[in-house]
């Protein structure tokens, strides 16, 4: 079967992370067939544009129609569009599609070049926006679009109102550039990044996400819009579509490249990234397993309820990213130590230990649960490791009724509220009442986590 052709129509971006670059990436890693027609060429690199040259309109439209002759679009997205001549041509070239259009109002680069002339933004929106059935403006362009400020809640409802007029079947106001206090994000959390989706005819709907604390961030609305429009051309519906192009561009940010002297560019790669590293992860599992039944005193650390490793494939985001062993590490009462076989998704409580140390610490991919007894303690702290602690008691209410929520909050909290949480080793609690208190110890790797355990073990036999 062959992908859905996906075309984009935007300016070329010589530093490779925006425009037509980041818009083909996008569609070919989400599995899509990209077509291009470029609309402008700009001499770019993370910190500034410097020059900007846009072909003749005629010339654009050619490029639309040589495209639309020969190839079954299944949907597209305009980016920079630059000129009133080149938006009148893509305009006509557009009128009669058959396709979704996902229309990301570019007006002017993260650095903050004009990429759309004055004289161009009411041609925009008499001509392009009646033709789109999503568009993705930033608090800028739907300031500018819809000729008002938007500073709180009920200004982001009015301006979608507003935008609404225009033309398109459905706005996404992304909330990427707006303060947490002025009402992009209702619930006023400074580690939430919320969008706003207005469909004709219903209730704006919020899309929430984590912040990913990065100044990586050139060429995001650009992959936005392109894996929105990929994903509407393979089937999706524009709610699912939405959620599954922010999933995305979340990973991409995580995973950003700190390319460059100004705004680095998000890794359009990151899934297939992950995807390669997942028989490395197992792989690593088998040889840890090997290494384990060759130790001598390794039951020493078993705890009660069992053992196990997690270890995380590269900017984790759930359970799935995570690789433990099915059944757990138990041992016999003569100490020989039994274990199973790695596989994703085999221990939700690892999982969400390391899950929460990554959000604190990215360099952290790896965690193991050890039992805890005065003498373990101990000899952790002879060690020489950094050790932090919650307490099971102090958890939220609300929490407590969610199973597994105490690791992934309790793991969160003891590295949060420690001075110095890069250099943490062991986290533990002392249980309580039906609840064995426990270690956990952190690392990079296996083979990080191994040798912490080793040295342990040294000291509790010496």
């Amino acid at each position: 079967m062959h992908p859905k052709c996906i075309l984009t129509i935007a300016g070329s971006d010589s530093g490779g992370g925006a425009g037509i670059q980041a818009d083909l990436k996008t569609i070919t890693v989400l599995g899509g067939y990209g077509l291009s027609v470029i609309t402008a060429l700009t001499a770019q690199n993370t910190k500034e544009v410097t020059g900007i040259c846009a072909p003749d309109s005629g010339f654009v439209l050619k490029q639309l129609q040589t495209v639309l002759f020969d190839f079954p679009v299944a949907a597209a997205k305009t980016g920079m569009l630059f000129s009133s001549q080149i938006i009148e041509e893509v305009s006509q070239g557009l009128k009669d599609k058959e396709f979704p259009l996902v229309v990301d109002p570019v007006c002017v680069s993260g650095s903050g070049h004009k990429l759309l002339e004055e004289e161009a933004f009411q041609k925009l929106k008499e001509k392009i926006l009646p033709l789109a059935d999503l568009l993705t403006p930033n608090k800028l362009e739907a300031e500018i679009l819809s000729g008002m400020k938007i500073n709180g809640e009920e200004e982001v409802f009015l301006a979608l109102e507003k935008l609404l007029v225009l033309g398109p079947e459905a706005i996404l106001l992304k909330g990427g550039h707006f303060n947490n206090d002025a009402g992009a994000a209702p619930s006023g959390c400074p580690d939430e990044i919320v969008d706003w989706l207005a469909i004709k005819g219903k209730e704006p709907v919020p899309i929430k996400r984590s912040k990913v604390m990065t100044k990586n961030t050139h060429g995001t609305g650009c992959t936005l819009s392109a894996a929105i429009a990929t994903f509407l051309g393979q089937g999706h519906d524009l709610l699912s579509a939405v959620q599954r192009a922010r999933d995305y561009l979340q990973l991409a940010l995580r995973a950003n490249f700190d390319l460059g002297a100004g705004s680095g560019p998000v890794n359009h790669l990151a899934p297939l990234i992950k995807l390669k590293r997942k028989d490395k992860v197992i792989e690593q599992l088998i040889e840890v397993r090997k290494e384990i039944l060759k130790r001598e005193n390794f039951h020493l650390l078993i705890p009660e309820v069992r053992m196990n490793i997690g270890l995380a494939l590269p900017w984790p985001e759930n359970i799935r990213d995570v690789a433990a062993f099915e059944g757990r590490i138990s041992h016999t009462s003569d100490g020989q130590v039994i274990i199973g076989w790695p596989a994703f998704g085999a221990s939700s409580h690892m999982a969400k230990v390391v899950l929460a140390a990554n959000r604190v610490n990215p360099e952290i991919h790896c965690a193991v649960n050890i039992r805890y007894t005065q003498q373990i303690v101990e000899a952790v702290e002879k060690a020489g490791f950094t050790m932090a602690w919650f307490d099971r008691q102090d958890e939220p209410g609300d929490l407590k009724e969610k199973e597994g929520s105490t690791l992934e909050w309790g793991t969160f909290t003891a590295l949060s509220d420690h001075p110095h949480p890069e250099q943490v080793v062991a986290i533990a609690d002392r249980g309580e009442a039906g609840k064995e208190p426990m270690i956990r110890i952190i690392g990079e790797d296996t083979k990080d986590v191994m040798e912490k355990l080793d040295r342990i073990i040294r000291i509790l036999t010496l």
